[in-house]
Formats: structure tokens, C-alpha cells, sequence
């Protein structure tokens, strides 16, 4: 018992470090950018890369959850592939982000590229060991036979986990225009399809999940939960390599977006079922998640592509994944949102906005001595992170300037302050929509009482019920004594 103890523990601590080294691997270019070039690599080995990813999200519920189904899958499926990925990586780990013609591209490339080859390789077969030996644990844990029925996840946990810059293998988007059909705009068609799909995906997820046991929905939400993170570390390789909408280095990748650190609170809540982080969830990313789903921000601001790429495609899948952890628990009834339950959450946002704005700001000053080989990044090449929307306006009107000097960059304190006014408004009024439409629908759910109908009893009915009344008040006045 106690040496089975011990096995547990260990491979749970595997199975962290190996989550672990996957965030770290994360952070280098070449994690990513095999996806969306698979021409100019062994298709065996993206493929086998992109079963990896898959591992990512079957170990962890095999593991933590004991979801044997995921055991089944992973033990026979990930070994193969990561043995392959051993021998044909090629020229993975000689791939660095792709610079252009000027100094600038230079100095962002010498910034992102801080995780030397050396380590890279190293934590790459770190991986690749852990792989296989939690592999050999489900082994001698579960044995040799498994559930053909098992396998039927396969494919959910292949598409969950999709590299999402995939299809860029089909097109180029330098050879499609501005202003083409196909771009991803305000008020398109793909935006409108944007909505319907953010709707039709918590709904869906709803009345798939509501006639599940308490135990499956807390497996799915957690299974929902590890895609989420693992399809948000995606946008740390790509931001690197090719860039992920307007942003191109790994300051972008601090999570101080609203949206970042809301899939850290929504996927941490689910894990942890704690209240006070579904309130935060609830109250205010859930919020948040719509509004940029609503509004996208000025078209100048944004560079999305057309409407299957990566950056479009990252941001409508992991804002309907947000969206959907942060109301699911109060929707299924593992939680239930109060209105006193607002005061811990609005705290934490006003803490997330200046700790957003000083970032920011700090960001942007530092970035005005950036160096490389001898060239300093100029006056239109340093960086803005806009870190939770507070260095940049994405409403088309501005704001009169009540000027914040923090370091060398000037922020604009009235405009921060209307931010947060803002938000908090749209936090109330997602909240009373929500209480609104739990007074609808219990109006519309009400049955109406049937009316009471006189039931006569029988001579010895009536005499039975009569003593088990005696009996009753002879009790209750015992009681009293």
C-alpha cells in the first residue's frame, strides 16, 4: 500500500514537470513554427509533435483524474510517436524567428530568442523521457488490455489540441489584400459568425453537460479547462515566429490582458472549485470575454488575417473556452452567484488595471534602450504592450489627456480611470442580465398548482388516521415537557 502510495506521488510529480517543461518549451520559436510548414518538414515528425500536444491533455486526465479511457489512448498511442519525434527532428532546434531587412527586426529577434539551443534540446528530451515512463507507469498500473471504446476519444483530443496555424499551410497571407472578402474585420460576415459560434458553443456545452452525473461535469470542465491552456501557450511560440495579431515578442506573452488572466482564474477555479475564484470568473472575465467578441477594437489596431488564421482562430477558440468555464459552474449549479459576491472581484480588477498601466509603462520605458549589435530601437519602433487596454484606445473617439509620467512614458490617468468605470459598468450589467433572466425563467418554469381535491376516506382509514393523529399529539407534548 504504502510503495503504491509513493508510485502515485511520483508520477503525479512527472506528470507536473513534464506540464512544466511544456510551458517553458513554449517559449522558443520552433515550437510552433513546424505547423504551418509542414513542406519544409518530415510530415512524420510534425505530425508526431502535434500527438505530443494531444499527450499534453490525456496524461494530465489519466493521471489527476484516472480517466482510464486517457490511459487506453495514451499508452498505446504516445510512445510510438515520441520515439519518432526523438530521431527525425532534423533542423527543429536550429530555427530561430524570422527577421527582415531592418535593425528593429533584429533587436525583437535577439529579445524573444533568450532559451539557448542547448537548453532547448535538453528539455526536449527531458520531455520526451517523462512521456514515456508515465507510459510505462499506466502500463503496470492498468496492464495490457484495454477498452476498444477508448480509442473513440482519439480524435476529440487530436482536434481539441490542433495547432491552430495548420491551415496556414493552404494559403499566403501576404498574397491576400486588405480588403479582401476574406479578412477578418468589424462587422463582417466572420464577425457575425464569431458571435453565433460564441453562443451555439455555451449552449451546446450546456445541455451537453446538465444531464451528465456532478463528477462527469467537473471531467469535462477540467478536460475543457487543460485545452484552454494549452491552445493559450500556443500564442507564446507563434508571437515569437510569426507574430500573433499586432504583437511580435514575449513581453506580449505576460498575461496582464484581462482575457490572459482570466484563463488562469477560469481554468484555477475549475481545478480548485473554490468560490471566491468562481465569483471572479463569473463577475468579471466572463464579461470581459464578450465584450471583445462585440467590439474588436479599432481595424487599424488589429491585423487578424483572414478568417482561418491562426490569430483569428486562437482568439474565437479560447475566449468561447473562457466565456463557457467562467458561467458553466453557476449554470450547473456547482456554484451560486450572490450579489455580495461582486465586491472581492471589483477589488481585483482595479488591482489588475494599475498593475496593468505601471506595466505597461515600464515596458514601453525600457524599451526605449533596447540594443542590439550596436542599434537602439528609435521612436515608433519601442514597444506598447497595452496591457489590459490601458496604453491604447480601441474606441473610435479620444480621450482628453490628464497626464501619469511613470519612468519615460506618459500615461493618461483619465483615461485609465474611465477604463475601469467602463468595465465595471459592463460587469453590472452582464450581472443583472443574469439575475433577470433567473427571475424569467422561473416565472416561465413555474407550474401552476393544481387545485386540492377532497379525498374521502373509508370507516377504517379514517380510524387509522385519527390514532396516528392521537399518537402524534401525545408525542409532540412529550417533546414539550
Amino acid at each position: 500500500m504504502k510503495l503504491k502510495r509513493y508510485a502515485d506521488t511520483s508520477v503525479k510529480a512527472a506528470t507536473a514537470l513534464l506540464l512544466a517543461i511544456a510551458l517553458i518549451l513554449s517559449f522558443t520559436v520552433s515550437d510552433y513554427y513546424i505547423f504551418n510548414r509542414i513542406g519544409e518538414f518530415n510530415f512524420l515528425f510534425v505530425f508526431s509533435q502535434w500527438v505530443k500536444k494531444a499527450g499534453l491533455l490525456l496524461l494530465p486526465l489519466a493521471i489527476f483524474y484516472k480517466k482510464k479511457s486517457c490511459a487506453d489512448i495514451a499508452k498505446y498511442i504516445l510512445p510510438p510517436f515520441v520515439i519518432l519525434s526523438c530521431g527525425l527532428f532534423g533542423k527543429f532546434f536550429d530555427i530561430t524567428m524570422l527577421t527582415g531587412a531592418s535593425n528593429a527586426d533584429e533587436v525583437y529577434a535577439h529579445i524573444n530568442e533568450f532559451i539557448p539551443k542547448a537548453a532547448n534540446m535538453t528539455l526536449y528530451f527531458i520531455q520526451c523521457a517523462l512521456y514515456l515512463a508515465i507510459c510505462v507507469y499506466l502500463f503496470v498500473r492498468d496492464g495490457f488490455k484495454v477498452k476498444g471504446k477508448s480509442f473513440i476519444w482519439l480524435p476529440f483530443a487530436l482536434i481539441a489540441c490542433m495547432p491552430l496555424n495548420i491551415f496556414e499551410n493552404f494559403f499566403d497571407i501576404n498574397n491576400i489584400s486588405g480588403n479582401s472578402f476574406l479578412r477578418f474585420k468589424n462587422f463582417t460576415l466572420w464577425h457575425f459568425l464569431a458571435i453565433i459560434v460564441l453562443a451555439g458553443f455555451t449552449i451546446g456545452s450546456y445541455y451537453f453537460l446538465k444531464n451528465q452525473t456532478k463528477e462527469k461535469q467537473h471531467t469535462f470542465l477540467a478536460a475543457a479547462a487543460i485545452v484552454l491552456l494549452i491552445q493559450y501557450h500556443s500564442k507564446d511560440s507563434m508571437v515569437m515566429g510569426d507574430g500573433y495579431n499586432v504583437y511580435h515578442t514575449v513581453f506580449a506573452c505576460i498575461p496582464l490582458f484581462i482575457c490572459n488572466i482570466g484563463v488562469y482564474v477560469a481554468c484555477i477555479s475549475v481545478f480548485l472549485k473554490k468560490r471566491v475564484l468562481y465569483a471572479i470568473a463569473f463577475f468579471v472575465h466572463a464579461a470581459g470575454a464578450v465584450t471583445v467578441f462585440v467590439y474588436f477594437g479599432k481595424d487599424e489596431m488589429s491585423n487578424y488575417g483572414i478568417f482561418c488564421s491562426y490569430s483569428i482562430l486562437y482568439f474565437c477558440l479560447t475566449h468561447c473556452l473562457l466565456f463557457a468555464l467562467s458561467v458553466m459552474p453557476t449554470a450547473l449549479g456547482h456554484y451560486k452567484y450572490r450579489h455580495k459576491d461582486c465586491l472581492i472581484p471589483l477589488a481585483y480588477y482595479f488591482a489588475v488595471i494599475i498593475i496593468a498601466s505601471l506595466s505597461s509603462a515600464l515596458v514601453s520605458s525600457a524599451s526605449m534602450e533596447f540594443t542590439y549589435n550596436g542599434y537602439t530601437l528609435q521612436e515608433g519602433e519601442w514597444l506598447n504592450p497595452n496591457y489590459a487596454f490601458t496604453q491604447i484606445n480601441p474606441l473610435p473617439f479620444e480621450v482628453p489627456m490628464w497626464k501619469l509620467t511613470v519612468w519615460r512614458y506618459d500615461l493618461n490617468a483619465l483615461y485609465i480611470l474611465g477604463l475601469y468605470a467602463a468595465y465595471v459598468g459592463i460587469f453590472y450589467a452582464m450581472n443583472g442580465a443574469y439575475f433577470a433572466f433567473l427571475a424569467v425563467r422561473k416565472k416561465v418554469l413555474r407550474k401552476p398548482q393544481e387545485p386540492l381535491v377532497p379525498i374521502r376516506l373509508s370507516t377504517e382509514a379514517a380510524s387509522e388516521t385519527a390514532v396516528t393523529e392521537e399518537q402524534t399529539t401525545e408525542k409532540t407534548d412529550e417533546e414539550k415537557v
